[in-house]
């Protein structure tokens, strides 16, 4: 009886990854082998492996690599520091709140700080420095897209950290070890997973960004989003644009296949 009453149970997440998961790539996959005149044909992935979809896909892949890098670089000290406080919850809470206010709404805010009147300008002129040419550059579009995905990096590794037992970490300081070698060899190792999920659920994202590299970099930046977009919205070619999205489908599977083989590999 327990058995049956748990299947029961199963059937609203199966309908819920059969109609909003399963589904939808079907006709991601369906559309992709359709080309532009709506004829069945394999030019669309022909098309996919030519320079100029290969140079977006790299350069989709080196972005995606910053805007992971530099989150983690703050993320991690910023976690550790976080799980020393007093009131280490109220400060997790007020450093995900900005993360529920809406994307767009957050990137018109850059634009005005990053304009030419905004007050990173200002903040320039003060110094002596002079107005820059801030807004539409490489550095705002990673800029702010760090800023978006901080609190989402920061969460896991402060999970991971706040879990961690501290007598391990007494343990390592009673046999000599340094403060460093003591991170390197104990903390950072036995944090490793949190620092994992963190690099997911930046890195994945980031690949697909479109929104941000409009309104922030001005399309300097083209990434597989950016693609997808002027595909399904702009040349109607939703063949080609299925196409990159199928791959990206792919790309995500793999990354996440590789960061998590190691946690598997304990599980076993």
């Amino acid at each position: 009886m327990k058995a049956k009453s748990r299947n029961y149970y199963l059937i609203p997440y199966v309908l819920w990854i059969a109609l909003f998961v399963i589904t939808p790539i079907v006709l991601v996959v369906y559309y992709s082998f359709f080309n532009i005149e709506g004829e069945f044909s394999l030019e669309n992935y022909q098309k996919f492996f030519t320079p100029v979809y290969l140079k977006m896909t790299l350069s989709s892949f080196w972005y995606a690599f910053l805007i992971t890098f530099f989150t983690l670089l703050i993320a991690y000290p910023t976690a550790y520091l976080l799980t020393k406080t007093k009131h280490k919850q109220l400060w997790l809470l007020l450093i995900i709140v900005p993360s529920w206010i809406n994307l767009l709404l957050k990137a018109y805010a850059f634009i005005g700080i990053f304009g030419t009147y905004g007050a990173a300008n200002k903040f320039l002129e003060v110094m002596g420095v002079g107005g820059k040419q801030i807004l539409f550059t490489d550095f705002s579009f990673v800029f702010v897209s760090v800023y978006i995905f901080l609190p989402f990096m920061i969460l896991p590794i402060f999970n991971a950290l706040d879990e961690l037992n501290p007598s391990f970490i007494d343990a390592s300081k009673d046999l000599g070890a340094s403060s460093w070698r003591t991170f390197s060899r104990v903390v950072f190792p036995l944090t490793l997973d949190g620092v994992k999920s963190g690099c997911q659920i930046v890195f994945i994202p980031a690949l697909s960004l479109f929104m941000l590299t409009r309104l922030i970099a001005g399309n300097r930046v083209i990434t597989l989003g950016t693609a997808i977009e002027q595909h399904f919205l702009v040349t109607q070619d939703w063949g080609m644009g299925a196409t990159i999205a199928v791959f990206l489908i792919i790309f995500m599977v793999v990354i996440m296949l590789l960061t998590g083989r190691r946690k598997r590999g304990e599980m076993r």
